[in-house]
């Protein structure tokens, strides 16, 4: 493959309200990777139906299915809700399976966790979210963001303030572009798996045999 293009990152964010802190950190963390040399896109997860309420033809579904085989990155940014994640982040990483067919839409991406809290720092949601990434076979880099008190955080124009926080955004953003430049050119080999080789292998004696009988 042809790696000339720039990291593709796919940025998820887990609350639909008007001055959405989860948002503005994504946000952030976009304009930071993109200084990096990264390529980001965001979904918008506003009509997005709740897992399994709508058929995955959905619009929105397939719009979040094909930007997660865009990427070779991604970041989930999820406020902390009664500790955990939100509904929204849930629903958003529910609707993008394992595989369809053969083609599986998060494998071997990488993935940078971050949070948001009202209160005191916490870390539930993105230790959830580091399961979810294992989960769904992703390769989640080791530094992570949880900023505190959130709506401290922030400017009036969405832009976020100078501080520790800010400062571990940029580290965390520094090594989701590092890793991704440097695995996704090794995916195919990294994630290539011993039981999905004996499976293809047998599938194949099963439809080889399959046709001589029919000849």
């Amino acid at each position: 493959m042809d790696f000339d293009h720039k990291p593709r990152i796919l940025f998820l964010y887990g609350s639909l309200r008007e001055r959405s802190y989860s948002r503005l950190l994504a946000e952030e963390a976009a304009r930071i990777v993109t200084d990096f040399g990264a390529e980001g896109k965001f979904f918008d997860p506003r009509g997005l139906p709740l897992y399994g309420a709508e058929p995955d033809t959905h619009p929105k579904v397939q719009e979040l299915r094909e930007l997660s085989l865009w990427s070779e990155g991604q970041v989930w940014s999820s406020p902390e809700l009664h500790g955990n994640i939100s509904g929204l982040m849930k629903t958003q990483i529910d609707w993008i399976p394992l595989s369809i067919g053969a083609i599986r839409p998060t494998q071997g991406r990488t993935l940078a966790v971050m949070q948001v809290s009202g209160g005191s720092q916490s870390f539930n949601a993105v230790n959830t979210m580091r399961l979810l990434g294992r989960w769904m076979r992703m390769f989640t880099i080791p530094n992570q963001s949880s900023v505190a008190k959130a709506y401290q955080e922030f400017h009036e124009d969405g832009r976020m303030k100078q501080s520790a926080y800010r400062d571990r955004v940029v580290d965390v953003m520094e090594e989701l572009y590092r890793f991704t430049r440097l695995l996704r050119e090794r995916v195919d080999e990294l994630s290539d798996r011993h039981s999905e080789r004996k499976a293809k292998a047998a599938q194949a004696i099963a439809e080889a045999a399959e046709k001589a009988v029919q000849s």
